[in-house]
C-alpha cells in the first residue's frame, strides 16, 4: 500500500473548480481549493493519473519541506540542514522555481539564489563538484514557495507545464492555452452530446481539446517526459499500466466538430495540428468566414477565441 501525502495541483484563475471536479473524480481525498490550485490528499498513483488524466492540471507538485525563515541567511542555513544528496547526485541537474510574497523576501530571484548556492555549497564540501543548472529539462525541478516567514519546498512532478500536450507543433498569434481552452469547454456544460463549433479556430486549439474530451483522449496522450520519470522512486510499471488502463477508455463521437477560420495561414497551421494529433477524420477544417459559415444540422455549441483587441 502506497503512502498518501498532500499534493497541490495548479491551474489557471477560474478553473478551481473544475480541477477540482476531475481530480475528485480520480478518487483523491481531502480536495480543498486555493487559489489557482488544488490541494488533496493522494498517493504516487494519483500523482501519475493526475499528469496523464487532467485536462485543467498545469503542474503537480508534492511537497517535501517546511520551515520558517525571515532572511536569506536564515533560508540558506534552512537549506543546508537538508541532506541533497539523498535526492540528487552531482552528474544530475536541478533548478528551482521562486514564488516569494510578503514583507521579509522582496526578491524572488535572489532567495531561489540563496537557496541554490546552499544546496551546490553542500556538494562542494563534501564532493568538491556540484551538480549543474538546468531551467529547460532538469533532473529534479524544485518549487521554492515563500509567504511571509513561512517556507514550502516543492517538488514538481510535472517539469514541463501540463498545458504543453505534444500536439501543437505550430502557433498562430495569440493562441489559446491547451488547459484554459479544456477548462472553458467543460465550463461551458457541453457534454459531447452534440456538434461543436470553433470558427475562429487559429491554431485549432479548442477543437482539438473538444475531440480529445469528446472521444476520452488522455491529455497526456500525445507527451513523452514528466518530471518524476528522473526521480529514483519512478514506478515504470505502475505508469504503464495507468497509461493502459486510461487509454483503453478512448471512444469514437458521434456528432460533428468543426473547425473553421478566414486566415489560410490560420487554416495551414491548424490543419497540421490536428493531422500530427491524428484526429483529421474526427475534425472537419475548412477556410471560411464565419458570416458564411452553416453549421451542421442537430444543433450544438460554439466557442470562440476572437483575435486579441477586437474583442
Amino acid at each position: 500500500m502506497q503512502d498518501n501525502y498532500q499534493l497541490i495541483t495548479k491551474t489557471a484563475a477560474g478553473l478551481e473548480e473544475v480541477l477540482a471536479r476531475e481530480i475528485k473524480a480520480l478518487g483523491a481525498k481531502n480536495v480543498r481549493l486555493m487559489h489557482r490550485a488544488v490541494i488533496c490528499e493522494g498517493n504516487k498513483e494519483l500523482m501519475y493519473r493526475i499528469n496523464y488524466e487532467v485536462r485543467t492540471a498545469l503542474k503537480v507538485l508534492k511537497p517535501f519541506k517546511t520551515f520558517f525563515a525571515k532572511n536569506e541567511d536564515d533560508l540558506y542555513k534552512k537549506v543546508q540542514e537538508i541532506n541533497w544528496m539523498e535526492l540528487i547526485r552531482t552528474d544530475q541537474t536541478f533548478c528551482i522555481d521562486t514564488v516569494a510574497t510578503g514583507r521579509f523576501f522582496t526578491h524572488s530571484q535572489y532567495a531561489g539564489l540563496k537557496m541554490k548556492d546552499a544546496i551546490v555549497d553542500q556538494f562542494r564540501e563534501v564532493y568538491g563538484i556540484r551538480p549543474s543548472i538546468n531551467t529547460l529539462n532538469p533532473d529534479l525541478r524544485i518549487n521554492l514557495h515563500i509567504r511571509e516567514d513561512k517556507v514550502t519546498l516543492l517538488f514538481d512532478s510535472s517539469n514541463e507545464s501540463l498545458h504543453h500536450r505534444g500536439y501543437r507543433k505550430q502557433v498562430d498569434k495569440a493562441p489559446m492555452n491547451e488547459v484554459l481552452a479544456a477548462g472553458l469547454i467543460q465550463l461551458s456544460g457541453w457534454q459531447a452530446d452534440c456538434n461543436f463549433i470553433d470558427c475562429m479556430c487559429g491554431s485549432g486549439t479548442l477543437p482539438i481539446e473538444a475531440a480529445m474530451f469528446a472521444m476520452k483522449i488522455p491529455p497526456g496522450y500525445y507527451r513523452k517526459q514528466w518530471g518524476f520519470m528522473k526521480w529514483d522512486d519512478y514506478d515504470a510499471e505502475l505508469w504503464e499500466r495507468i497509461r493502459k488502463e486510461a487509454d483503453a477508455k478512448i471512444c469514437d463521437f458521434d456528432h460533428e466538430i468543426w473547425a473553421s477560420d478566414r486566415s489560410p495561414k490560420a487554416v495551414a497551421i491548424a490543419e497540421g495540428n490536428v493531422k500530427y494529433a491524428h484526429l483529421q477524420h474526427d475534425i472537419h477544417v475548412m477556410k471560411k468566414d464565419m458570416h458564411d459559415l452553416t453549421p451542421p444540422g442537430g444543433g450544438g455549441i460554439m466557442i470562440i477565441n476572437p483575435p486579441y483587441g477586437d474583442r
